[in-house]
């Protein structure tokens, strides 16, 4: 309780103003029973009172907005879900219902859901999102609908008819959540209102459980409360939600999250350091992690990589972008950054249980054949031993070497199969192949510049991708290439985004996580969604670039069932595609440190429980309300 106070004291320092101090105190007079503080891994919000989530307009997504107030009709958890399925009807009632050619889809939505202000959620909120979004480009779905809807109606209050330009088998996906999906339009306050994209949704209607308490105004954190009737939306399906207040936070940098989680400060981080999770469990005998040993980590599917900007002239040539894969030591990359704990992949999907049974062990027969021209000779770049290399490595560490699998099936499943040798000669060869030329120990471009690479990476707002990025930029050097690593803060509002980047260390793959389906993203990357020169890039192709190849084969997928077998063969012709052209050097699997404090809340989920994904900026770790139950009388 004493250090519940110290909180109190520093946060109200730590704001401006009494309005700003007045919030600071309803946030720590909270009763801390109740109250799940939670981290918001955006950190400080820069316009915190800008709610309207559907326009990129400098607010927060991660604050609570998306994971307790949003909905949308479907919903896959990326482990084993509630109610025995990852897939979820949450405001549709069924499945969505396809016509024969995939160009005509229909949504039953479910009755008796309500906004938090008491209007019912109808057909008509379905049809005025994806309508408003159609005419205004400026907003975040407004492309993918755009290029997809010829006309969308509702026959009945509970019924949505779509009819689709060219046929999509994965349409759907667009409402459905994974980390977030398209999210559900309150049409009754929308429609009132003179510009959709500049209006700032100030105190939200909620159509989940939660709604706004309130919120620190320099945003450094917000505070949810339950809604008195949580059983009129689609979580009440699963319970009542536990906590009662649930406050998203920014703790500061890892050192500063490892203490305030010691101190019972802070419920979930939800990213920490290796360093920071190893003193976590050596420390605390209250703390709880997706493993129970190591290597702690949820391993997300998602698969953080080097994002080339091939709207720049430097990177639109696939022999720069595989000169620089080559001089990566990948190795060294990860014992920087996950200090060995991450999963490789040099394939272009995340290497998730599912996807190693899929696509990673049928394809290691084509890596290792795999050939590219330098110019001056073919190589085979692919080592299949350096998941093997790396377990050998972590072996020697005394600490954790009884825990390391000896078993070459355990070891790839753990560490990855393998991944690119290095290859200075290679790199240079195929360097001078594309017009660059060395001069005094340093690379020219082919119109005589310097070859200047700035890498962004996010600072203390991922550190284990910072070390990356900024390891990876440092090899870069070494070889002759002006290169740094520049940390930016919100680096896909400020930098991805509009495309204000040279290169970064991001992500632009992401799956479903249980499924072998690839379309969650894949079909983002179609050349009809990449964005102009300048403009704001919609999700997920942030490498902005388009294949006729890769066009060809999202059309084949769209054309076929989720559940037909060709859309995995179609997957690995992807596959092969990306490895040939390297649009972004895939690097590892994002193994997330999420720690869970059990002081005053037990029931998180864990490898033993994995009832959802731990990390809890996505939005379907809404099932975790449901699921905790407080641990203090």
């Amino acid at each position: 309780m004493q250090q519940w106070k110290k909180l109190a004291f520093g946060v109200a320092l730590a704001t401006f103003g009494l309005i700003a101090a007045a919030k600071a105190q309803d946030y720590t007079a909270l009763p801390r029973k109740e109250t799940l503080i939670v981290e918001n891994p955006e950190g400080t919000v820069k316009n915190p009172g800008w709610f309207n989530v559907w326009v990129n307009g400098g607010g927060g997504v991660s604050t609570g907005l998306q994971q307790l107030t949003m909905d949308t009709l479907w919903y896959i958890d990326p482990e084993k879900g509630l109610g025995g399925s990852a897939w979820d009807n949450s405001l549709a009632a069924d499945k969505p219902q396809y016509n024969d050619d995939f160009t005509q889809m229909t949504v039953k939505l479910r009755k008796g859901l309500y906004w938090s202000d008491g209007v019912e959620f109808t057909a008509d909120d379905v049809v005025y999102t994806v309508k408003t979004q159609m005419d205004h480009p400026g907003m975040n779905w407004s492309a993918a609908f755009s290029v997809q809807v010829a006309s969308v109606e509702a026959p009945d209050p509970y019924t949505v008819v779509f009819k689709l330009k060219k046929p999509n088998s994965r349409f759907h996906a667009i409402f459905t959540v994974r980390w977030n999906g398209a999210w559900i339009m309150p049409k009754h306050v929308f429609e009132k209102v003179a510009d959709p994209v500049r209006y700032d949704f100030a105190n939200p209607v909620s159509l989940g459980a939660y709604k706004l308490k309130t919120y620190d105004p320099q945003g450094k954190w917000y505070t949810w409360e339950k809604r008195d009737d949580w059983q009129r939306t689609s979580l009440a399906r699963f319970g009542e939600p536990a906590p009662k207040y649930v406050t998203y936070v920014d703790p500061g940098p890892p050192d500063k999250r490892t203490i305030a989680q010691l101190e019972h400060n802070l419920d979930i981080i939800h990213d920490n350091t290796p360093e920071g999770m190893f003193t976590l469990k050596e420390k605390s005998k209250t703390v709880d992690s997706w493993f129970p040993g190591f290597p702690f980590a949820h391993p997300d599917p998602t698969l953080p990589a080097v994002i080339f900007n091939n709207q720049d002239p430097l990177f639109q040539n696939a022999d720069v972008r595989w000169a620089l894969a080559l001089l990566i030591d990948i190795k060294a990359v990860d014992m920087a950054s996950y200090r060995g704990t991450a999963t490789l992949s040099a394939l272009g999907v995340p290497p998730t249980a599912i996807a190693m049974t899929d696509y990673q062990a049928p394809l290691q027969d084509w890596l290792k054949s795999f050939e590219i021209d330098t110019g001056k000779r073919k190589i085979k770049p692919y080592d299949p031993t350096i998941g093997q290399q790396i377990a050998d490595m972590l072996r020697k560490q005394p600490k954790y070497k009884d825990q390391i699998p000896t078993d070459p099936a355990a070891i790839s499943a753990a560490f990855g199969y393998g991944w690119w040798k290095p290859d200075p000669q290679a790199a240079a060869e195929l360097l001078e192949k594309a017009g660059f030329k060395k001069v005094g120990g340093k690379w020219m471009t082919p119109d005589g510049q310097p070859f200047k690479i700035r890498l962004t990476v996010e600072g203390d707002t991922r550190s284990v991708f910072t070390r990356a990025g900024t390891l990876i930029a440092q090899q870069w050097a070494a070889f002759g290439i002006d290169a740094k690593a520049v940390p930016t803060v919100n680096l896909w509002q400020v930098a991805l985004q509009p495309g204000d980047f040279q290169v970064a260390i991001a992500w632009s793959v992401e799956t479903w996580g249980g499924d072998p389906d690839l379309s969650f993203f894949l079909d983002s990357w179609h050349s009809e969604f990449v964005a102009k020169k300048g403009e704001n890039q919609a999700p997920r192709n942030w490498q902005r670039w388009s294949n006729p190849e890769l066009d060809k084969i999202i059309e084949n997928v769209r054309r076929v069932s989720a559940d037909d077998p060709k859309g995995v063969e179609l997957g690995k012709d992807y596959l092969k595609l990306v490895a040939r052209e390297m649009p972004t050097i895939p690097l590892m699997s994002y193994n997330v440190f999420t720690s869970m404090d059990t002081t005053y809340w037990k029931g998180y989920p864990t490898i033993s429980d994995p009832y959802t994904d731990p990390v809890p900026n996505w939005a379907n770790s809404r099932l975790m309300m449901v699921k905790l139950k407080p641990a203090q009388p």
